[in-house]
C-alpha cells in the first residue's frame, strides 16, 4: 500500500522539514529476497561472565556464513572458536569506525542487579554503529529459573532493557529478548535466525521464550516445511493470502480454507502454488467435522494450522446489537476453539511435532474504543493459546499466537485519514507493516525447530507505543 507522508519526508526537502520539525522518518525497511543471507553484514557477539548460550549462538553465525566479532577476553569467544567462526577482535575501549549489522549479548548469566552493568558496558559505545535495519538482540534466562530473587530480578530488568532499547533504535532497527529456559540451549536457533534475518522486519521489543521441545531431523532452510500440510484458514485474501504464499514458498503443501462467498478467490490463491481448498462457514455446527474428515480423507493429517479467520464489526458498546456481538466472538474465537477440540480428539490427525497458530490482534492486548467485542474475541484467543500450550505439549506439538498492529491491507487503506496516519506512526518504526510480516512469523513458528516455542504471544507492531 502507499505510504504518502513517508514518500514526502524521505525526499530531500521534505526530511530537510521533518527533521527540523521533529517528525517521524520512516524507512524502508530491509525484507526476505530469494538467496539473500541470513543477515548481510558483520555481528558483534558479546556475554556477561557464565552465560551459557554461547554454543548455540557460534553454530547459528558458522552455519549462516556469517561475519562475527567479540571481545579478545569474552567468554564467549571460545564458542565461536569451536564452530569454526572466524572472529574479529573488537576493543571496546578503542576508537573505531567499526559498524555492525546486528548485536547479540548473552545475558543468561546475569544474577545480580549489579551485574546489569553488563548491558550497559556491551551496548553502550556500540548502539549507535549499527546499520540500517539493524538487529539488537538480548539473550536472557527465565526469572524463576533458578528459583533466586536476586537472579530473577535482574532477568525482569531485561525486559525494561530491551523494550527502551527499541524505541532509541533508529533506520529501521529493532530489539528483542529471547529468554532461554535453563537446558533448552540447544532450542534457541530457530528463534536467533529469525531474529537476525530481514523476516523480522517489522517485529520489535518483543520477548520469545524458549523452553522445553524435542530432537528434529536436520532442517531444509531453503523449504523447512517441505513434505508438510498446513491448514490456514481465512486465506483467501489479505493477510491470509500471504499467510498460504510463505508457507507454500517454504514447501508446504497449504489447504486454504474460505467461506463460499469468496470461493473463487480463494481457489485462485491455492492455484498459483498448487494448493488445496476447503470452502466452508467455520461457524456452522458441522464445520469442525468436516474440516477434520476432509484432512483425514484428502491429505491423512496435517501438520501445521493457522487460525486465521476473522471479523470486525464495529461498534460502540452501548450502541452495539446482539448480532455484531455473537457473530464476533462465534468467528474470532469460539469456531477456533471447536476446530481446535475436533482435531485433538482424532487421534493422530495432528501430527507429531505439529503446529497450531493463532492470530490475535494489539487490540486483543491493549483494547480498542469501538471494539469491545473485537478485543474480547482476540484476548480470548491469547488465553486460549495460554491455556492449551500444555496440552499440545504432551503431544509432542506447539501452540503460539501472534498479534498483528497496523498491517497495510484493503481494511486499513478504507480507514478515515487521521485514524490510518495514527496507526501507521505511533510505533517505533513509524510504519504500517505488511501482511507478508504477519507471515514471516508465522512461519518461524510454524518451522520444525521451533519445537522449544509453545505458548508465545508475539506482536508484529513496530513495537506498538500502545499496549503491553
Amino acid at each position: 500500500m502507499a505510504d504518502a507522508y513517508s514518500q514526502i519526508v524521505n525526499n530531500p526537502v521534505g526530511g530537510f522539514l521533518a527533521k527540523s520539525l521533529g517528525l517521524p522518518q520512516p524507512v524502508e525497511l530491509d525484507r526476505w529476497e530469494q538467496g539473500a543471507p541470513l543477515i548481510a553484514g558483520r555481528v558483534l557477539v558479546g556475554s556477561a561472565a557464565g552465560g551459557r548460550c554461547g554454543d548455540a549462538v557460534a553454530s547459528v553465525l558458522a552455519d549462516a556464513g556469517a561475519k562475527v566479532d567479540s571481545r579478545l577476553h569474552d567468554e564467549v569467544r571460545a564458542a565461536l572458536g569451536g564452530a569454526a567462526v572466524d572472529a574479529g577482535i573488537w576493543n571496546d575501549e578503542a576508537p573505531g569506525s567499526q559498524r555492525w549489522k546486528a548485536l547479540v549479548f548473552d545475558a543468561t548469566g546475569i544474577a545480580s542487579s549489579s551485574e546489569l552493568r553488563e548491558l550497559w558496558r556491551f551496548f553502550h559505545p556500540t548502539i549507535r554503529r549499527l546499520e540500517p535495519s539493524g538487529r539488537l538482540i538480548v539473550l536472557g534466562g527465565e526469572p524463576g529459573d533458578p528459583a533466586d530473587p536476586a537472579a530473577a530480578t535482574a532477568q525482569r530488568a531485561l525486559e525494561g532493557f530491551v523494550r527502551a532499547a527499541g524505541k532509541e533504535l533508529r533506520y529501521g532497527g529493532t530489539a528483542q529478548l529471547i529468554r532461554v529456559g535453563a537446558g533448552s540451549e540447544g532450542r534457541l536457533g530457530s528463534s536467533l535466525r529469525f531474529f537476525l534475518s530481514p523476516r523480522s522486519a517489522y517485529v520489535s521489543g518483543q520477548t520469545a521464550r524458549v523452553g522445553a521441545g524435542r530432537d528434529v531431523p536436520e532442517v531444509d532452510r531453503e523449504h523447512p516445511l517441505r513434505g508438510k500440510v498446513a491448514l490456514v484458514t481465512g486465506a483467501s485474501r489479505g493477510i491470509g493470502e500471504a499467510i498460504a504464499g510463505v508457507l507454500a514458498r517454504d514447501g508446504a503443501h497449504v489447504v486454504g480454507l474460505d467461506v463460499p462467498a469468496l470461493k473463487d478467490d480463494l481457489e485462485r490463491v491455492v492455484g498459483a502454488f498448487g494448493g488445496s481448498a476447503i470452502v466452508a462457514d467455520i461457524t456452522a455446527a458441522d464445520a469442525p467435522a468436516a474440516i477434520c474428515d476432509a484432512l483425514a480423507a484428502e491429505h491423512g493429517g496435517v501438520d501445521v494450522v493457522v487460525h486465521n479467520a476473522g471479523v470486525t464489526r464495529d461498534k460502540t458498546l452501548g450502541g452495539m446489537d446482539a448480532d455484531r456481538w455473537e457473530l464476533t466472538i462465534a468467528i474470532n474465537l469460539t469456531a477456533e476453539e471447536r476446530i481446535n477440540a475436533e482435531l485433538l480428539s482424532r487421534d493422530g490427525l495432528l501430527r507429531p511435532d505439529g503446529r497450531i497458530v493463532c492470530v490475535s490482534s494489539m487490540s486483543g492486548i491493549a483494547g480498542n474504543a469501538g471494539q469491545t467485542n473485537y478485543s474480547t474475541s482476540k484476548a480470548g484467543v491469547i488465553g486460549m493459546v495460554e491455556a492449551m500450550a500444555p496440552v499440545l505439549a504432551e503431544r509432542s506439538g506447539t501452540i503460539n499466537a501472534v498479534a498483528p498492529g497496523f498491517i497495510e491491507t484493503q481494511m486499513t487503506a478504507a480507514m478515515p485519514i487521521g485514524p490510518r496516519e495514527a496507526g501507521r506512526r505511533m510505533n517505533s518504526l513509524s510504519q504500517g507493516g505488511l501482511p507478508v510480516d504477519v507471515a514471516e512469523t508465522i512461519a518461524w513458528l510454524a518451522a520444525p525447530d521451533s519445537t522449544g516455542l509453545n505458548g508465545n504471544v508475539i506482536r508484529v507492531c513496530g513495537q506498538s507505543l500502545i499496549g503491553a
